[in-house]
C-alpha cells in the first residue's frame, strides 16, 4: 500500500518542488497540498494520510500550532516540519512536540527522500544546527514575525521575558524606564493574544526567541 503524504507550505514554488521531488517515488502517493493550517486539519478529518510536510509560518493557523493539533487528534500521523529556522532551541522544541523529523529548507533531494524514508520507516532525523544558542539573523524583518505586526523593540522584550528578566532588568539594559517596559508589555500581550507573562514566555521559547 502506498505511503500518502501531504505538503502544508504558504508558498506555492516551494510546493511545485516538494511534489516534483517526491513524484519520483512510485510508493508514495500525493495527496492535494494545502497552504495553511486551518485546511490542513480541514483535510486530515476526512484524507487518510501517514505523512505530512509541514512548514512552520503559516496563515490562518502556524505550523506549530498545526503540529499541536495533529499530535493531539491523529497521533498516528507522522510529522516532518521543513523551514528556513534554525535555531537550535526552536528545533528541541519540535521535537519535544512530537514532530518526527525537521530538515532546512536548504536540503538537497537526495536527502529529503532518505530522511522522508526513514520516518514512514518509524525512525526519527532532527537537522539540528551545528552551534548552539545562535542570535537570529534577519529575525525582525521576517514573514513570521511580520505576522504579530511586532516591532523589532516588542522583540528584543519577549526574548528578555523568556529569559525571565524583571520589568525594571529590562528597562536598565535598554536604557528605559520600567514604565515604557510595562507599556510594551501589554501592546506585546495584546498583539500575541496572551494573558500574562506565562503566555508570552511560551510564545517565546516555542518559537525560539529564547
Amino acid at each position: 500500500m502506498k505511503a500518502r503524504i501531504i505538503i502544508a507550505d504558504d508558498h506555492q514554488l516551494l510546493i511545485d518542488g516538494l511534489q516534483s521531488v517526491l513524484a519520483a517515488n512510485k510508493e508514495w502517493e500525493l495527496i492535494e497540498p494545502v497552504n495553511d493550517g486551518r485546511a490542513l486539519l480541514d483535510r486530515l478529518a476526512n484524507t487518510e494520510v501517514d505523512l505530512v510536510l509541514l512548514d512552520l509560518n503559516m496563515p490562518q493557523l502556524d505550523g506549530i500550532k498545526s503540529l499541536e493539533q495533529i499530535k493531539r487528534l491523529y497521533p498516528r500521523i507522522k510529522v516532518l516540519v521543513i523551514s528556513n529556522y534554525h535555531q537550535a532551541q526552536l528545533i528541541l522544541n519540535i521535537q519535544q512536540m512530537g514532530a518526527d523529523g525537521y530538515l532546512l529548507k536548504n536540503t538537497n533531494a537526495s536527502t529529503l527522500l532518505k530522511v522522508i524514508e526513514l520516518i514512514l520507516n518509524g525512525e526519527k532525523f532532527f537537522d539540528a544546527p551545528q552551534s548552539q544558542g545562535q542570535e537570529i539573523p534577519d529575525y525582525f524583518i521576517d514573514d513570521f514575525l511580520k505576522k504579530y505586526q511586532l516591532t523589532k523593540r516588542e522583540v528584543e522584550i519577549i526574548k528578555m521575558i523568556g529569559d525571565e528578566m524583571t520589568s525594571r532588568e529590562i528597562g536598565q539594559q535598554l536604557y528605559i524606564s520600567e514604565f515604557t517596559v510595562n507599556t510594551h508589555r501589554k501592546n506585546i500581550m495584546r498583539k500575541l493574544a496572551v494573558k500574562n507573562l506565562a503566555g508570552i514566555m511560551n510564545f517565546a521559547k516555542s518559537h525560539g526567541i529564547c
